[in-house]
């Protein structure tokens, strides 16, 4: 189910690095304005897809509209895709040194990001998810720390680590990049062929 055109959108985040970064990738092709909002939303275990959908259900019963979630995972293939989306408290207890060095004892360094963004249009709504993944490898931490784990994620096919990367160039390859690009297709695709779309209403 579309927005109607000329809606906002609500983004659950409180990183204002973050909401910059979304909406400089997302430019003018994304048909809603993203508002930014911090929501204390429980912290659910399960495969990805499932702690999306949750994530994405509780926030839209919260904020009772449309409400984006993003939900970003760190897997090493060594580890069996672990920490995935407990990577957050990985790094909060290790830094980005504890995450390469966790890899200490394995030849295979390679690791997949993964990004989910999922979206629903109200409370009850479906949930729809949209999923970008960037392939790489964990390295010693390399480049500014103002951005997670990104010192220690090398993309593949880069010699640069996320940290190093110019934003614009980390802005094409990442998975949030990748998962926002389906996500802003999709809306895309959806707002040009409802009839509604070809209507203009006023902004809210």
């Amino acid at each position: 189910m579309a927005v109607p055109a000329g809606r906002s959108v609500v983004f659950v985040t409180g990183n204002a690095k973050k909401l910059e970064e979304v909406i400089q990738i997302l430019g003018d092709r994304f048909p809603y304005k993203l508002v930014s909002k911090k929501i204390d939303l429980p912290e659910y275990q399960g495969e990805p897809d499932e702690i999306s959908i949750h994530k994405c259900k509780e926030a839209a019963r919260q904020v009772e509209g449309p409400v984006i979630v993003e939900d970003t995972c760190l897997c090493f293939k060594a580890l069996g895709g672990m920490p995935g989306p407990y990577i957050k408290w990985f790094l909060d207890k290790l830094k980005p040194e504890g995450l390469y060095k966790l890899l200490a004892g394995f030849e295979d360094k390679s690791a997949w990001a993964l990004c989910t963004f999922a979206f629903s249009a109200g409370k009850d709504e479906p949930v729809q998810l949209f999923r970008g993944i960037t392939e790489g490898h964990i390295v010693e931490p390399r480049g500014p720390r103002d951005f997670g784990w990104d010192p220690c994620f090398q993309p593949e096919g880069y010699d640069k680590t996320y940290a190093e990367l110019p934003k614009e160039v980390k802005n094409t390859i990442s998975h949030r990049y990748r998962a926002l690009a389906a996500m802003s297709e999709h809306f895309s695709q959806t707002n040009n062929t409802s009839p509604e779309s070809k209507k203009k209403k006023p902004q809210d």
